[in-house]
């Protein structure tokens, strides 16, 4: 087992991108921090480095606890990883209608803009 692997290899591997080059992309426009510091691709992670990931405008706290190269299944992946992430705030709903309630009236649109700020 190696000491060290490449964080964007890192991130692939434990299935936090998809593909390899999409992780690749992430580390180069900033969106990978490895304690603290932007990296690039080809920094090398260790065991208890602390990485944020910022995925879909949030960010995702994960500790290294095992390098890995090769992908490998989600049970042996989430066991290289401690996931730290915070839980997210519900996001509030607005008006919801009842299913089969049909088309808003005209009055009723004119509430939901309303309600929605527009």
């Amino acid at each position: 087992m190696a000491e060290s692997v490449r964080v964007d290899a890192w991130l692939w591997a434990v299935r936090v991108y998809k593909t390899r080059s999409a992780a690749t992309t992430a580390v180069r426009a900033g969106h990978v921090r490895v304690n603290g510091e932007r990296v690039k691709a080809a920094q090398p992670v260790r065991p208890g480095d602390e990485l944020r990931v910022r995925i879909a405008g949030f960010d995702r706290i994960l500790v290294v606890r095992q390098p890995i190269a090769k992908r490998v299944g989600a049970a042996v992946a989430a066991t290289a990883m401690e996931d730290r992430t915070p839980p997210r705030e519900p996001t509030p709903k607005f008006a919801e209608r009842d299913r089969g309630a049909g088309r808003p009236t005209k009055r009723e649109r004119r509430e939901i803009d309303r309600l929605r700020g527009r």
